[in-house]
């Protein structure tokens, strides 16, 4: 097979609730069955539009860096309450 020739391919024992999560995304999508699934196949695997290929990402790279010294600081003393041990709790 080559980068420029589509595939066409057979997907059996596909389990019921797989096949109707895979409906009801194509119906949000407002895309077609086939159309989701090779999406859906792209991403998962990393391979987007064209077989180029794709980082697979959480989102938050864009938030990598942002905070300051101060905002850390306040995260840490956000937590100082939550990572004491109630020894009471613990008899």
């Amino acid at each position: 097979m080559t980068a420029s020739r589509s595939a066409h391919l057979t997907i059996r024992n596909v389990p019921p609730r797989i096949a109707a999560a895979l409906r009801a995304e194509s119906k949000r999508r407002g895309k077609s069955l086939n159309k989701t699934v090779v999406e859906l196949l792209g991403a998962a695997t990393g391979v987007g539009h064209g077989g180029q290929v794709e980082p697979v990402t959480n989102g938050l790279e864009k938030l990598a860096g942002t905070w300051t010294e101060e905002d850390l600081a306040a995260f840490e003393s956000a937590l100082i309450d939550a990572s004491r041990v109630d020894p009471e709790m613990w008899r």
